[in-house]
């Protein structure tokens, strides 16, 4: 298989950063670079990797807060979220009062993406999944060569995203879920947002939220 990857968890929200590559390339991304950005980029030091983008699913401050400290100095493009959620990005700095967080800045990603699209790292395609409901503009990544989705905060295992934040909505969490990730298949393995990982067949048949 030429894509690999390895989590590493940031910041006090214990956030799940993804560092993907392609070893054909060794070319690679980090999805939802949260913070913590020094452990971020020695990580990618450490597997000789050259860091090519950074792609977002969705716009809480966990998940992209070390965003514009990366890139205002390499200039690495954004690729990702939905439009959905600009506002998200746009209120970075009260993000950062309301959850403990440093000062973050704002930004623009180089690319929104929506649902039918595809993200590329080094040779290896990525489809993109619009799953809101958590967030209106929540996306999903997902490698079918290797049956593996990044999903963020849509499902965990044995639970799924809130709905309690601005623009958040159950019913359209559940229908993210239901019509979009499962349909995928049993063996799909994926990686949430927070936690261990586990597989869309796991979770029809065990978590509560969306079995049935």
């Amino acid at each position: 298989m030429a894509l690999k990857y390895k989590t590493i968890p940031v910041t006090q929200f214990a956030q799940n950063c993804t560092l993907l590559w392609c070893t054909d390339t060794m070319q690679a991304a980090l999805i939802d670079p949260g913070g913590d950005v020094h452990r971020l980029l020695e990580a990618v030091k450490n597997e000789h990797l050259t860091l090519s983008k950074v792609l977002l699913t969705h716009a809480h401050i966990d998940h992209i807060g070390g965003t514009a400290t990366l890139t205002q100095t390499s200039g690495l493009p954004i690729e990702g979220p939905h439009l959905d959620d600009k506002f998200w990005i746009d209120s970075l700095p009260q993000q950062s009062q309301m959850f403990g967080f440093a000062k973050v800045d704002t930004f623009e990603p180089n690319r929104w993406l929506d649902d039918g699209d595809t993200v590329t790292v080094g040779n290896e395609t990525l489809k993109v999944l619009h799953c809101p409901g958590h967030t209106p503009g929540h996306i999903v990544f997902y490698h079918e060569p290797s049956a593996t989705a990044w999903v963020g905060d849509v499902l965990f295992r044995g639970s799924i995203g809130r709905t309690d934040f601005p623009k958040g909505d159950l019913p359209t969490l559940l229908a993210s879920i239901k019509q979009k990730l499962l349909p995928l298949g049993d063996d799909i393995r994926f990686v949430p947002g927070h936690g261990p990982e586990s597989t869309f067949g796991e979770e029809r048949r065990t978590n509560q939220f969306v079995r049935g």
